[in-house]
């Protein structure tokens, strides 16, 4: 039993009001008999910009606070606040989990690892010969990493900004090899989709404040597996597209969640009942809450 211990977490970044972190963490933590605080540090009500993240980190840490999730837009600032960080946070040169122990700040990130996990949970077996990423930024990234780390043979990365997938997959070259990934823009993905085995999107598109679908629907053959990185709404359009064409297919939820999952994990050393947290959530989008932070 752990029922003296205690944490006190904290979420930094921008409009996390609506955040669904702590009562993931929280609950999860009651199951487990942990005493675990959880609140969020938006920069919006704080009147702080994301260039503070230091003096956050420095307050939090003198406050007596285990571990901080790090979220939009200070994923990259806090890097140069922290003492130490984790191979895969080096790599994709992003945190979003710090944790405060033996006097030092360390940084991980559990987004990219959150993917593999959902993805090998979800889609299991599927073939990795040649896949499509449609999406460069913070999301794209993680999730590039992810692909490449689970097996994918050939990542072909597609962003409206030409230059930033470029950008991305010359940094993934470096640590995967220049004939693994390629890159481009929207306009080849009828062609990419051609010869792809699975399809990853990794855009805004699809949200409740971006509705539509990232691709058109003729383009999804039955043969193609279909991975979303948006969860809010759980069935987006492109899901919808793909299961109703014949497509497997995978949403957002479970990165979500397994993030998370790992993040309680390194802040308490306590390893948390997954299936039940994935439960938890799919109650609470169900029902119409909020979505979950992606510290």
């Amino acid at each position: 039993m752990h029922t003296q211990r205690s944490f006190l977490i904290g979420l930094i970044g921008s409009g996390i009001g609506p955040s669904l972190s702590p009562a993931l963490h929280e609950r999860e933590a009651d199951e487990l008999g942990l005493r675990y605080l959880y609140r969020r540090w938006d920069l919006d009500e704080l009147d702080r910009p994301a260039e503070e993240i230091g003096e956050l980190l420095r307050i939090a840490r003198t406050a007596g606070y285990d571990g901080l999730n790090i979220t939009h837009p200070c994923k990259q600032l806090v890097i140069e606040h922290l003492d130490e960080l984790s191979t895969d946070a080096a790599a994709l040169g992003a945190v979003n989990t710090v944790v405060f122990r033996d006097g030092k700040a360390v940084g991980h990130n559990t987004d990219w690892s959150g993917f593999a996990r959902s993805f090998s949970r979800g889609l299991p077996g599927a073939p990795l010969d040649r896949v499509v990423l449609l999406g460069a930024g913070g999301a794209g990234a993680a999730v590039g990493y992810a692909l490449l780390n689970l097996g994918v043979g050939v990542l072909q990365i597609l962003d409206i900004d030409r230059q930033r997938a470029e950008n991305l997959a010359g940094s993934l070259r470096e640590l995967f090899g220049a004939e693994r990934v390629t890159a481009g823009g929207m306009d080849e993905c009828g062609g990419a989709l051609d010869w792809a085995d699975g399809l990853v999107h990794a855009t805004p598109v699809g949200m409740a404040a971006h509705p539509g679908c990232p691709v058109p629907a003729e383009l999804l053959r039955p043969q193609l597996w279909v991975a979303d990185v948006v969860y809010r709404p759980l069935r987006t359009e492109l899901v919808n597209a793909a299961a109703e064409r014949g497509c497997r297919v995978l949403h957002g939820g479970g990165m979500a969640v397994f993030q998370a999952v790992e993040a309680f994990q390194l802040f308490t050393g306590v390893e948390p009942d997954a299936e039940r947290m994935l439960e938890h959530f799919e109650v609470l989008v169900e029902q119409g809450g909020p979505h979950v932070a992606d510290g």
